[in-house]
């Protein structure tokens, strides 16, 4: 009987951690036995109703389960019939896809001549360290890594528009000249590794290009895992550059050249033998060069001219790669970020120094025109700079969507569920900063999407939906803000349960009443989840509240919107930069202080009989019927304010965490853009205070973080 396509990619995928380990595994140690053993018990659970195919990994099982037993590393025989195993094994995993079931052949009968004896063919050539040489090849690497970067995002981009449309031949032509392009320099830098398995992907992708292979799922799978061991293996090569870092550790790639020659047998035409690492890169020492590269525009491998050392042919190729990208288009010149960095510090001294000359010649502007107008131009020049300046650091979202377009593949695999994951204004730019730090939690709410808020297909069908969830993802700006927003058509959160929950966990009084908005929340305090069980994917209640942290140190927010039965949608709502703050300036006594307008929801003047004390709470005031604690700003930092009670000054209410609060403040100044600027290492992690802004009169004031604020009180 054939297998179920899921139980299939399960198999396959352990199958394929198996022959990782067995890469790994070296006599006389024991890294990786247990691992195997662990993998392989997996594998007889996966197939218990398979009793053919479960023999072979029961009997490895057993051979591993002995020297586990007498407390013994890998011996060169176990490790020779492990290596076998994972050598030969898949092909019974595609007898069962088949449904034709393929006897496996174990390495030596019994009594037979002794392991020595085997030839040794399961060595893997592909993993060994990469050698840079530095000192001669610096330039080649560095433009090698620039390209190579800027490759292997457009392979995964074309290979995730693939999983949607397998027959798009320009994507797969895209991938292919990709991959051969990556494969032609690393050979000429003899980066083995690389242009082995960047070959074998090659050879592969040759055949679907040719329509002697179909484009299958697995396939994509693949490749995608070997374009992430190329991404690995070029982070080596990034640490190596910017720090002098050499590579330090064998990056495994031979377990995916196996599979990718497994997938490439499928195709009749297909003749993929082991080729020794001496026929795939010539070392110095050979007497045939390697042919030379070719430009990313040419679609077929071409062998190039012979030539006398491997750095000349890759300088003919950068410069070739290079003329064609300044034939293609507008030119790019890359700039290290601490660059910058300082071009913004500057602009922001600039800024703080034109708002100077504004505020003191502001008794010398009624009379004079001509200096009315110069500091007009010097402020439309001013702004216009500090414009440009920070669109310098702004970059687009979609190299962050795409990754959270591979989790949601990847995890949707795992779950065993249907997922069309929809991405929408890709182009949205935001500040670089911002960016790094909003992929953690990009992350942890894609996972919740599928694990938590999707249904398996049976219910989805059963509640009359489409087998298909469906998770979009899109960025959009609003005023001077950027908008992530991540909705599911899943299950919902439903507040009752959340608040059942945390009353269970006493996190809240059975008597207390919470709004809608309070009780979604309560899914960002640490440690809180409605999971019913926990998954290797999510279900321990450590990453909503992970969420909520980075996203309000980004001086952010989040908001939820969920309904049971048709989905939720969380949105996320961030500043454009990190080095500009939008912020409201107040007055308390004779200081000012500037509140990020992101939090601020209202301010105004409140009646007298508003106000009212709780045991044990303190302030509160009525806002239009709900009751929210007010806290005086003058209090916090010792200020001697001029207006003592509420109904004299002005109520500033702030939103944090799902958390409505009043701030008392003796009066609103104005509301302006401020450079933030650092308060120095001795008042770093005060609590309230996110920085400080020197304003047009040369005062500094202080920006205030609502959040940890009032956290402290």
């Amino acid at each position: 009987m054939s297998i179920a396509p899921v139980l299939l990619q399960q198999v396959e995928d352990t199958t394929n951690r198996i022959a990782a380990e067995a890469v790994l595994a070296q006599p006389g140690r024991d890294d990786g036995l247990i691992p195997a053993y662990s993998l392989l018990g997996h594998l007889c659970d996966l197939l218990i109703e398979y009793h053919e195919a479960c023999v072979p990994a029961q009997a490895m099982r057993e051979m591993l389960e002995k020297r586990l037993d007498a407390a013994q590393p890998f011996d060169l025989e176990t490790l020779l019939h492990l290596q076998h195993f994972a050598e030969h094994y898949p092909k019974v995993v595609t007898g069962l896809q088949s449904g034709r079931p393929v006897e496996f052949q174990p390495l030596v009968a019994e009594g037979s001549a002794p392991p020595a004896a085997v030839p040794a063919t399961i060595a893997a050539p592909a993993d060994v360290l990469m050698e840079l040489r530095l000192d001669e090849n610096r330039e080649l690497l560095t433009e090698f890594h620039a390209e190579a970067v800027d490759h292997l995002s457009q392979i995964e981009a074309a290979l995730l528009q693939l999983e949607n449309n397998p027959r798009d031949a320009e994507a797969i032509s895209s991938i292919f000249r990709s991959f051969h392009t990556i494969k032609g320099v690393s050979g000429f830098l003899q980066l083995t590794p690389i242009q082995m398995l960047t070959h074998e992907v090659e050879s592969l992708l040759d055949l679907v290009r040719n329509n002697k292979l179909a484009l299958t799922s697995n396939i994509i799978t693949e490749m995608l895992k070997a374009r992430d061991a190329i991404q690995t293996l070029i982070g080596q090569i990034t640490l190596a550059l910017e720090k002098g870092i050499l590579p330090q550790e064998i990056v495994l790639v031979s377990p995916l050249i196996v599979a990718v020659k497994a997938l490439a047998a499928g195709s009749p035409s297909a003749d993929f033998a082991w080729v020794e690492p001496a026929a795939r890169v010539a070392p110095a020492a050979a007497a045939e060069p390697p042919p030379a590269a070719v430009s990313p525009a040419e679609p077929e491998p071409a062998a190039g001219p012979s030539v006398s050392s491997p750095s000349a042919a890759a300088a003919a190729a950068a410069s070739n790669s290079a003329g064609q990208k300044r034939s293609n288009g507008p030119s790019t010149i890359r700039v290290n970020t601490e660059k910058l960095d300082s071009l913004m510090d500057v602009v922001g001294e600039l800024v703080i120094v034109q708002s100077q000359l504004q505020e003191s010649a502001s008794h010398l502007l009624e009379n004079n025109t001509v200096l009315q107008r110069n500091l007009a131009q010097v402020s439309r020049i001013t702004k216009e700079l500090q414009h440009t300046s920070m669109a310098l650091r702004m970059i687009p979202v979609k190299a962050t969507f795409q990754k959270m377009e591979r989790l949601s593949r990847d995890l949707a695999r795992d779950c065993g569920k249907k997922v069309n994951f929809v991405v929408e204004g890709e182009d949205t730019e935001l500040d670089r900063t911002v960016v790094e730090e909003i992929n953690d939690p990009l992350v942890h709410m894609v996972r919740n999407s599928l694990d938590h808020g999707l249904e398996p297909a049976a219910e989805r069908l059963k509640a009359g939906k489409s087998e298909s969830g469906r998770v979009q993802l899109k960025a959009f700006h609003q005023g001077s803000n950027i908008v992530l927003e991540i909705s599911d058509d899943g299950r919902g959160i439903d507040p009752a349960k959340v608040l059942a929950k945390a009353r269970q966990q006493g996190l809240v009084a059975e008597q207390q009443n919470l709004t809608r908005e309070e009780t979604f929340a309560l899914i960002f305090l640490p440690g809180f989840s409605t999971a019913e069980k926990v998954t290797s994917i999510s279900g321990r209640g450590v990453g909503m509240d992970v969420v909520r942290r980075n996203i309000e140190r980004l001086r952010g927010k989040i908001e939820v919107e969920s309904e049971v039965g048709k989905g939720s949608r969380f949105r996320i709502i961030l500043p454009l930069t990190m080095a500009i703050i939008d912020g409201l300036i107040v007055k308390v006594g004779d200081d000012r202080f500037i509140l990020p307008t992101t939090s601020v929801k209202m301010a105004y003047r409140p009646a007298a009989d508003t106000l009212s004390t709780v045991q044990g709470r303190g302030e509160v005031l009525d806002l239009r019927g709900k009751i929210i604690p007010l806290h005086r700003l003058h209090q916090k930092f010792a200020i001697t304010p001029k207006a003592h009670h509420p109904s004299d000054g002005i109520v500033v209410v702030v939103e944090y965490s799902g958390k409505t609060s009043g701030l008392l403040v003796d009066e609103m100044i104005s509301k302006q853009e401020v450079v933030i600027k650092s308060l120095g290492a001795l008042m770093q992690g005060l609590p309230g205070v996110a920085g400080g802004a020197i304003l047009g009169d040369g005062n500094i004031a202080l920006i205030l973080d609502p959040a940890s604020l009032l956290s402290a009180a």
